[in-house]
């Protein structure tokens, strides 16, 4: 199945161009039905050889969840971007790292959008770069998880779009604008692909492919990540897990429309916006603390 969130908060099964609403269905009453599907444990089956309610152009695609608790991010997960960092210092300012060496890092909840959304960029004279990435969505909480159980645990995979302003700020900050995190069009169930370690994954920057990688190319897996994470805090059904990006970042700026596809899930359309706004004019001052 491919579970959509779309048209305000309704949950859907994708196909290629039509939408099964499931809303009603399966009862869901929250406006963060997939967060509500996953913790319930339902299983929306049943319906996938419905006739449908809409055709997808009729609709408006949303992040596959609205508001996740927590996302929770690898870093420099593949060999070949590693040596792209070290090659660039505006990528990474510090010597390279692994998860065993730094740990994860955790983006905004208010980062995330869908893929119609769109990309707002808050800083004209500051450098953004876009990483493509294979994402996925917790089915149940879990803590102190091993690998090999991780794989149960898992509801479906995404595509995700890492958005990252350069600099020497920390990673949680740079990552965490309005926006940076673009999730969609769906969650593929486990039964939709042969091996989320064998996808082909390609991200376009106006029509010109910038990364092209199979995600076997990951130095650290799916369920790696989640047993890591998990030792210092309970992931929740609806968190939302990204694995890291391969080769081939690059800067986008407004006017810039991205093309991401991952094999057996899907393909999206992100356009991209700048706000008139200076990095340099924003004034920060300490508060003043009296004795």
């Amino acid at each position: 199945m491919r579970l959509v969130r779309f048209n305000d908060n309704r949950l859907g099964l994708l196909s290629d161009d039509s939408i099964v609403d499931v809303t009603d269905r399966l009862g869901l009453q929250t406006n963060d039905p997939l967060k509500e599907y996953a913790r319930e444990d339902l299983d929306a089956s049943t319906y996938e050889d419905e006739e449908p309610d809409y055709r997808r152009e009729e609709v408006t695609i949303e992040s596959p969840v609205r508001r996740p608790g927590k996302v929770i991010a690898a870093p420099l997960n593949y060999e070949n971007h590693v040596e792209e960092a070290l090659a660039d210092k505006d990528i990474v300012t510090d010597e390279w790292f692994t998860i065993e060496d730094k740990g994860y890092f955790l983006k905004a909840p208010s980062s995330v959008v869908g893929p119609e959304d769109g990309i707002e960029l808050p800083f004209n004279d500051r450098r953004v770069d876009h990483e493509i990435e294979l994402g996925f969505v917790m089915r149940e909480d879990v803590k102190d998880i091993e690998s090999d159980d991780v794989w149960d645990a898992i509801l479906g995979y995404t595509i995700l779009l890492d958005v990252s302003v350069r600099g020497d700020q920390d990673r949680s900050n740079r990552k965490s604008y309005d926006t940076f995190t673009v999730i969609g069009p769906c969650v593929a169930t486990p039964d939709e692909l042969d091996d989320p370690h064998d996808l082909e994954m390609e991200l376009q920057l106006n029509s010109e492919t910038r990364q092209q990688e199979n995600t076997g190319g990951m130095i650290y897996s799916c369920a790696d990540i989640v047993e890591y994470a998990s030792i210092g805090m309970t992931i929740e059904a609806g968190d939302v897990v990204t694995t890291g990006t391969p080769e081939g970042v690059s800067a986008i700026t407004g006017g810039d429309t991205i093309n991401a596809t991952i094999e057996d899930i899907g393909s999206m359309t992100v356009e991209v916006t700048e706000r008139d706004l200076e990095f340099a004019d924003v004034d920060v001052k300490k508060s003043q603390q009296s004795d």
